[in-house]
């Protein structure tokens, strides 16, 4: 039996009601429209559904294709090895989606409605793009997230728990940033460590930052004007203990925090396509995201 955080509030005999899991007419879990079986052990999330094409024709085979609203999956095999790969679209409330009905479809029973005495333990991994908050991380270079900086809230609403290393970071950069307390309350979430060193064991790593937007919650004016012009620059600033925030992107707080409290082991691998402090954008960024894809599914499949 797994460890269960308190973010989960149902006991095993306790039935959950149709309007708080709900189902599609063929049995589906309702926004991702998977079963138990469509879901592997090990699941590859991406933001753009048209990702999930690129990942899949890398592979050996496709044996199953859903597609309901932005979320497209394929469940593909690669030497031997079953993969479930799922777009999620952009942003941690589509998270908050994947993650729980990704888990509800293999720890709950669907059929009785109540959570699963033995439950399933998933690799959940991102493979995305994002921007680069360091001068000295190149453009078409891979950053393995070490840490989610949630400035999302999405965990807020969760009874989770996090560790005293994960608030003493938290904390420093609230002090350290003068953080904007109109704003959410950041919070800091632990990737997996083992399922990254699999992944990406040679790649930078460090605090990935999770926005609530593309724009000015990243810092980018282009008719409106910034309320904090000068948040990227602290951000670039902070360090704590060796830490510092690598880059920006808009899912992984909510990934490694709603998945390891149900647990599960999550990673986040990033394509740089663009390095924020020298304002430069990569020319094929797409060639970048398949060398990661192809060198994280090697490794995935070397044992």
């Amino acid at each position: 039996m797994l460890r269960q955080y308190s973010i989960i509030g149902t006991m095993s005999s306790q039935r959950i009601a149709p309007s708080e899991l709900v189902l599609n007419p063929n049995g589906s879990v309702y926004h991702i429209g998977l079963k138990p079986e469509h879901v592997m052990d090990t699941v590859i999330v991406v933001g753009d559904p048209a990702r999930v094409r690129l990942i899949t024709d890398m592979m050996d085979h496709v044996r199953f294709e859903n597609h309901n609203r932005e979320f497209f999956t394929r469940v593909a095999s690669y030497k031997g090895r079953d993969f479930t790969v799922m777009s999620t679209g952009i942003g941690t409330d589509n998270i908050d989606i994947a993650i729980n009905e990704l888990d509800a479809a293999v720890n709950i029973d669907l059929e009785k409605r109540i959570q699963k005495d033995d439950t399933r333990r998933l690799d959940i991994i991102r493979m995305g793009t994002s921007g680069a908050l360091q001068e000295d991380i190149p453009v078409d270079t891979v950053v393995a997230s070490e840490f989610g900086l949630g400035f999302d809230g999405v965990m807020h609403y969760y009874d989770s728990e996090t560790t005293k290393e994960e608030r003493s970071i938290r904390d420093a950069f609230i002090y350290d940033s003068a953080y904007p307390m109109e704003l959410a309350k950041p919070y800091i979430i632990k990737g997996d460590l083992d399922l990254r060193l699999r992944v990406a064991p040679d790649k930078a790593k460090g605090i990935t930052a999770t926005a609530t937007g593309f724009y000015g919650p990243q810092g980018r004016s282009l008719r409106l004007s910034l309320k904090h012009p000068q948040l990227n620059d602290v951000m670039s600033a902070f360090e704590y203990q060796g830490h510092r925030i690598t880059n920006y992107e808009m899912e992984t707080s909510a990934l490694f925090g709603i998945g390891r409290s149900l647990g599960h082991r999550c990673a986040t691998i990033c394509a740089i396509i663009a390095n924020r402090l020298r304002k430069e954008y990569s020319k094929d960024y797409k060639k970048t995201v398949r060398s990661m894809v192809g060198e994280a599914l090697e490794r995935l499949t070397s044992d």
